[in-house]
């Protein structure tokens, strides 16, 4: 069992090395409880020119879930970037972008995050 665990630690670490493992497409997915929708979404709206303003590749897109069983009604927010390194830069500007860190700081005053996911995309 060791030696798989660390034979597929060392994949993924030269996945990493070779930059393979940073070219896939990653989609975040926050499921959220929104106490004024209105705002939220406006806030939603701000956030997307903020980045795009910094010309940081990102769609962002809210969502609201209907044929979802259990989360029929849920907000959904997605989170859509080239690979793993935009994203970390997207995290960062959270902090160090002032403009953005205000929006995320107005943005967290009006949700609740029930659920953060991250996907990578498969493909060939």
């Amino acid at each position: 069992m060791k030696k798989i665990l660390l034979g597929s630690v060392m994949a993924l670490g030269l996945a990493f090395a070779s930059g393979a493992a940073l070219a896939a497409p990653v989609l975040r997915v926050i499921i959220v409880d929104v106490r004024d929708l209105k705002a939220y979404l406006h806030e939603v709206d701000a956030l997307r020119a903020e980045y795009k303003k910094a010309n940081v590749p990102i769609t962002l897109r809210a969502w609201h879930a209907t044929f979802a069983g259990p989360d029929a009604g849920a907000v959904v927010v997605s989170v859509e970037v080239p690979d793993l390194a935009t994203l970390a830069k997207v995290q960062d500007m959270q902090k160090s972008n002032t403009e953005i860190a205000a929006t995320m700081q107005r943005i967290g005053a009006l949700r609740h995050i029930v659920s953060d996911s991250l996907y990578e995309e498969l493909g060939p």
